[in-house]
């Protein structure tokens, strides 16, 4: 009987605790799960400005890139046909008449005069802007590194600027006109094919353009 009315008494007991300290428990897990939501809502934030911020950092360099290759397009137009004299230039060997001096497979090498100057490929064939690397700076490289024969300069490899200088080849395409007569003398216009870089070297734009040369009387 001792036993039967313990356990009676103390259910009692548990029955008509005051509320407040009944309610201690809950109140933790209250506050718990309010610290949980907090933390997981301070991950999300912290994660979407990230990649907030990352979407910016590669918008910016697609555009330093995008201005790079711009650049070394109108290089290239200037090494085809100077409105002045260059010291280094080779203007000469750009004839509207001729393409004997484009190799296939595009000339190669820092100390080839020739360098970037290439004959298109064959109908059916990959093109050659296609199939060189036109990213490959060494001193083996056939493209051409912007200011090579113009002179003109670039800030590179710092900061915000690109990465490397932009470069470019250029190829002779026969220039076929409508209407033109078949006795006519063949004439070529000129196709620039440039890459350029933004701040992180992979991120790279490659553009492309059309010169025609005037004849020359």
């Amino acid at each position: 009987m001792f036993n039967e009315k313990s356990i009676s008494f103390d259910k009692y007991v548990y029955r008509y605790l005051p509320g407040n300290q009944r309610q201690k428990g809950i109140s933790l897990v209250v506050s718990l799960l309010m610290l949980i939501v907090v933390l997981v809502l301070s991950m999300s934030l912290t994660t979407i400005s990230l990649q907030g911020e990352k979407a910016s950092r590669n918008d910016r360099d697609r555009q330093i890139a995008l201005m790079s290759a711009e650049a070394a397009l109108k290089d290239a137009e200037m090494d085809i046909d100077p409105q002045v004299a260059l010291a280094n230039g080779r203007s000469n060997v750009f004839d509207a008449t001729s393409n004997l001096f484009f190799e296939a497979g595009c000339a190669s090498g820092d100390g080839n005069l020739y360098q970037g100057m290439c004959l298109p490929a064959a109908n059916g064939q990959t093109p050659v802007w296609l199939s060189i690397d036109l990213s490959n700076d060494a001193a083996g490289a056939p493209s051409v590194k912007y200011g090579r024969f113009t002179g003109q300069t670039m800030v590179a490899g710092k900061g915000a600027f690109p990465a490397k200088l932009p470069r470019y080849i250029i190829e002779a395409v026969q220039d076929v006109e409508a209407g033109g007569k078949a006795d006519e003398q063949t004439k070529y216009f000129f196709r620039i094919t440039a890459i350029g870089f933004g701040p992180n070297p992979n991120t790279q734009v490659v553009l492309q353009s059309f010169y025609r040369k005037a004849v020359r009387s």
